[in-house]
């Protein structure tokens, strides 16, 4: 019983914070992803001009990948596309700025879920540090540079490029090689906690302004996140329903029968060029100006009259049975 009011009291506390368990559960994905994908894939060249390409590719594709799959993943942005395309009411009049403050609105939403991942990413690169090393050690200043102060600038750029690569590096200079990883080190460490600091601090100001400027109270604030929570669910589970029932119809009409029935009398028999015409491949299709016609089965039901070939079921169980 304790541990049952235990579970209950946890699923409480986290019910209304799925997109903070979501926020986590993504952060550390991503943190495993980059820590496998920086072992098995990430080897610098070690070669001017390579290793800035190299090392910024590591750091900024990656981010910008899981940032354009935030936003796919998100419902509100394809809600935010198709809605800002659909005609309005016939006799409506746009109010234009309600209509820009709801999509800067709701466009800052969704980019903020969408951030989570890439700003995590850089976080974890930026801290690891590898990637920065390898993409900035050709640009460390002259005096770290510790032998031979006569090279030219070609050279001395080719010898820190190979700083990241110890087995490159002549012996002469490894101390000024180890001066230069931990400077490159540092500075990728710091700029990694920074972004962490301002991506929190940012976060925190707009949860605040958010709540001083909303509307509603505390209490109610939190009504209306449960009822639009629970709308989405209702609304799903009766599409599913809906379009179940919908469906069934349209395949009942092409075989006779509905299924899951248990006294099937008689199965209806498509003739081949009905079998053609709802096989291939088809989009969308609008009938008229309020209705669509979503597959081509639903095409042919629409059309077609139900007055064609229909065969008996034999009523013997056994037979039945075998069927």
């Amino acid at each position: 019983a304790g541990r049952v009011h235990n579970c209950l009291k946890w699923l409480t506390f986290l019910k209304g914070k799925e997109v903070v368990v979501a926020n986590a559960i993504i952060a550390i994905l991503t943190i495993g992803g980059q820590q496998l994908f920086s072992f098995f894939t990430f080897s610098c060249p070690c070669h001017v001009g390579q290793n800035l390409i190299y090392g910024l590719a590591f750091l900024g594709v990656p981010a910008l990948i899981l940032l354009l799959v935030g936003y796919a993943l998100n419902n509100q942005t394809w809600r935010l596309v198709t809605g800002k395309i659909s005609p309005l009411p016939e006799g409506t009049t746009p109010n234009r700025l309600l209509q820009c403050k709801l999509t800067c609105f709701v466009l800052c939403s969704i980019t903020g879920r969408a951030l989570v991942a890439p700003v995590t990413w850089l976080a974890v690169t930026l801290i690891n540090g590898s990637y920065y090393v390898c993409a900035m050690s050709e640009y460390v200043s002259v005096h770290y540079y510790g032998a031979n102060p006569n090279v030219t600038a070609s050279e001395r750029r080719r010898i820190l490029a190979e700083f990241p690569c110890s087995q490159l590096v002549p012996l002469e200079l490894t101390r000024a090689r180890d001066e230069v990883i931990l400077l490159l080190r540092y500075q990728s460490q710091v700029a990694g906690w920074l972004l962490i600091a301002v991506v929190v601090i940012t976060v925190f100001l707009s949860y605040c302004l958010a709540s001083c400027f909303s509307p509603l109270s505390f209490l109610h604030f939190r009504y209306w996140s449960s009822y639009v929570h629970n709308e989405q669910e209702l609304f799903d589970e009766a599409t599913d329903q809906h379009s179940r029932l919908y469906a069934m119809q349209h395949v009942k009409k092409f075989f006779g029968f509905v299924p899951g029935s248990e006294n099937v009398k008689e199965i209806r028999i498509p003739s081949l060029r009905e079998w053609q015409a709802i096989s291939g491949l088809a989009f969308l299709k609008r009938v008229d100006e309020e209705h669509y016609d979503y597959s081509l089965l639903h095409d042919w039901a629409l059309r077609e009259s139900e007055n064609r070939k229909y065969l008996k079921i034999d009523e013997d169980p056994v037979i039945r049975t075998q069927l």
